[in-house]
């Protein structure tokens, strides 16, 4: 599926594939804002995902997590590093396809391993078998954004990928 033109960007992926990081980067190449919407969750909250999942759940973390979605709509000229989860629910993921171009940093699962502790920092990572169905069950959903983007290689490399798959 080819991207049109857009003054905004969505990160999407498995947690540990290099979201905000990629943002980052993003950001410094096109003079845009980055935006990681855990960090802005936990800044919201004042505490961490972890201890959100801990202390509420996972619903009230979601519920957050789309109030903190919907008040980045206006935003323009913004990269958004979304969390693994963001995109799965058909609403985020419904209003971040109509609001500017859903970019899947796909990384593979031994990849991810390396990079996401189990130590509970994640809280859906402890649990290895589950987080390997979690990972198999979320590339379902992330293979709706408008583009694909194999996320091994340096950070440099992937800004270039995904800069030449908007034309840019």
């Amino acid at each position: 599926m080819t991207a049109a033109p857009t003054d905004k960007l969505y990160l999407v992926g498995f947690m540990g594939s290099g979201k905000t990081t990629v943002a980052r980067a993003l950001s410094r190449r096109l003079g845009w804002r980055a935006v990681d919407l855990d960090e802005e969750i936990e800044r919201r909250e004042g505490r961490t995902v972890s201890q959100i999942f801990a202390e509420q759940g996972e619903p009230y973390f979601r519920k957050v997590e789309r109030e903190v979605l919907l008040g980045l709509l206006p935003a323009r000229h913004v990269i958004v590093a979304t969390g693994g989860g963001t995109f799965v629910q058909p609403a985020n993921r419904a209003d971040i396809l109509a609001d500017g171009v859903a970019v899947w940093l796909d990384a593979p699962f031994s990849r991810i391993v390396d990079r996401v502790p189990s130590d509970g920092r994640r809280p859906l990572a402890a649990d290895r078998d589950a987080f390997a169905a979690l990972f198999e069950q979320r590339r379902a959903a992330y293979r709706l954004a408008h583009f694909r983007v194999d996320a091994q290689g340096r950070v440099d490399a992937l800004v270039e990928r995904i800069l030449h798959r908007l034309g840019w």
